[in-house]
């Protein structure tokens, strides 16, 4: 379900979105060890066998990591980038659609940005900033 977040409900919201964006990311690395598995498996064995349940176990944490993508969504946020540690919270700036903008490690919303500029826009969010909705 959409919805704007104010920074204040951003932050209330963090702590959950957090543990859930930390379990994509561990699904996400598993999806990178068994890859890697696969390409050793390529190149150091001549059992279709292995390979074939190598490409199952694969596809097996690609859904994994996609369903985890969808349950971290589904809080609201949107994942721009797991393995930079970068999602939005949708907002508003008078009447303006704009992104609160969090980076894994951050402890609170601090930044936010226009639709058309991604973390290299972010901006600091003022302390007493009532403009976001």
């Amino acid at each position: 379900m959409f919805s704007f977040f104010t920074t204040k409900q951003a932050n209330a919201a963090l702590p959950d979105v957090i543990k859930k964006f930390e379990y994509s990311l561990a699904k996400n690395t598993e999806v990178k060890k068994i890859e890697q598995e696969l390409q050793m498996s390529i190149s150091t064995t001549n059992s279709f066998e292995s390979y074939v349940n190598l490409k199952q176990k694969l596809n097996s944490a690609i859904t994994k990591f996609y369903e985890s993508v969808e349950i971290l969504e589904n809080t609201g946020v949107v994942v721009k980038n797991v393995e930079q540690g970068l999602l939005d919270f949708p907002s508003k700036r008078f009447e303006e659609e704009v992104w609160l903008c969090w980076k894994y490690g951050e402890t609170v919303i601090k930044f936010w940005h226009e639709k058309d500029s991604g973390f290299m826009g972010r901006k600091p969010i003022e302390v007493s900033d009532e403009s976001l909705v």
